[in-house]
């Protein structure tokens, strides 16, 4: 999968260094994934929030962060979307 966004992950964990080594961990995940379905997703993170279809929150952090990506199967691209606190993640308008 290719994802897209690096910079925003890049940038949160220059802000939050205890977000390193969960974001350099999933980012690895996704470059060697071949995720063709939500379901294939699920059977991997089993705490993955699936929204309408594309839409992952991912936990980070044991859910002290959530990761926020569009994710088109299809194409096999991750797309960053958001990151930030639980708090911050309990604002974000997902649909």
């Amino acid at each position: 999968m290719e994802l897209i966004g690096k910079n925003i992950l890049h940038d949160y964990k220059l802000e939050k260094p205890e977000t390193k080594s969960d974001l350099d961990a999933l980012e690895a995940e996704i470059a060697d994934a071949q995720w063709t379905s939500p379901h294939e997703l699920k059977a991997r993170y089993p705490k993955v929030s699936i929204i309408g279809g594309r839409h992952v929150v991912f936990n980070i952090c044991g859910n002290k962060y959530r990761l926020w990506v569009q994710i088109t199967y299809k194409n096999k691209i991750v797309m960053t979307i958001k990151i930030g606190t639980h708090k911050e993640y309990d604002q974000w308008k997902i649909k």
